[in-house]
């Protein structure tokens, strides 16, 4: 009987103990995604044409390059539960949702994703640029992120008014340092006011995570690496540079870019089938 007894205490202990410890188990908590722009494995640095301690790279195809700009949007962001269950991220509201990845600022490579559910997430999917349906220069709607976009020393707009570039590239290459300018984002054709959609430079990134972020009494961190090295040497296309103004030139924009632009597109994003994670992958989750 005294077991019995001894027994039932114990019981009844545990399960005050585990009340008590679901009770403390708050509701939401904040999960970070912590941005490292590398070539290959180095982290990048920016530098000017002359610029010695720039990161420079060789692609593929044998061209030395190195950026002197680098930035690019991330929005529409769902973390995956263990289940499949997706939680969106004011995946329809750019103010609270998307934000400009800038090399040179370090307080942009960290983005915080607050009031996230607390369970256990396997996977993070966001997009590289912005979705057709919002990609329009709304100050009106988005006027933070409008603003942030269009600052001078940001400067994600089409000079035409029409949506916003999704990665913005300046920089070098070859030996002797011509100039490189990649910019990418959906695009229109056709004449004010009758634009239709023409490419759509859109990229839904999926990424499993190395191991699961629990969110509860933990914050993570998911540390995310964005390899630019991909910029020439990709999983769908290797890229010779060269410039001018020629259907087949890709180092500067102009007006025959298009096609040359989506092959950088698929190499940065992916091209949505074979490929789902471009030039990004998880290194880790900090629990």
């Amino acid at each position: 009987m005294q077991k019995l007894k001894k027994y039932l205490l114990l019981s009844a202990a545990a399960l005050a103990f585990a009340s008590c410890s679901n009770d403390d188990e708050p509701a939401a908590n904040n999960v970070t995604l912590e941005f490292n722009n590398t070539f290959k494995n180095t982290p990048i640095v920016l530098g000017n044409a002359s610029a010695a301690a720039a990161t420079v790279n060789t692609s593929a195809a044998g061209q030395l390059h190195h950026f002197s700009e680098l930035k690019y949007v991330i929005s529409n962001i769902r973390l995956i539960k263990e289940d499949g269950t997706e939680i969106p991220y004011n995946v329809n509201d750019l103010d609270k949702g998307a934000t400009v990845i800038d090399q040179s600022k370090a307080a942009t490579l960290s983005y915080v994703l607050s009031n996230i559910p607390s369970a256990a997430y396997k996977q993070i999917k966001f997009g590289l640029g912005i979705k057709q349906d919002q990609n329009t220069l709304n100050q009106t709607k988005f006027p933070n992120f409008y603003a942030t976009a269009g600052a001078n020393d940001t400067e994600m707009m089409w000079e035409w008014g029409t949506g916003y570039r999704f990665t913005k590239i300046e920089g070098f290459y070859g030996a002797d340092n011509k100039e490189m300018s990649i910019h990418t984002g959906s695009t229109v054709e056709g004449t004010a006011p009758n634009y239709t959609q023409g490419v759509d430079a859109y990229r839904d990134i999926t990424l499993n995570l190395t191991t699961n972020a629990v969110v509860g009494s933990n914050a993570p961190k998911i540390k995310i690496k964005a390899d630019f090295d991909k910029l020439l040497s990709g999983k769908t296309n290797t890229i010779t540079l060269s410039t001018g103004t020629g259907m087949n030139n890709n180092a500067t924009p102009n007006i025959h870019t298009a096609v040359q632009m989506v092959k950088f597109v698929d190499n940065l994003g992916g091209n949505g089938t074979s490929d789902i994670s471009g030039m990004f992958s998880v290194t880790s989750v900090e629990n």
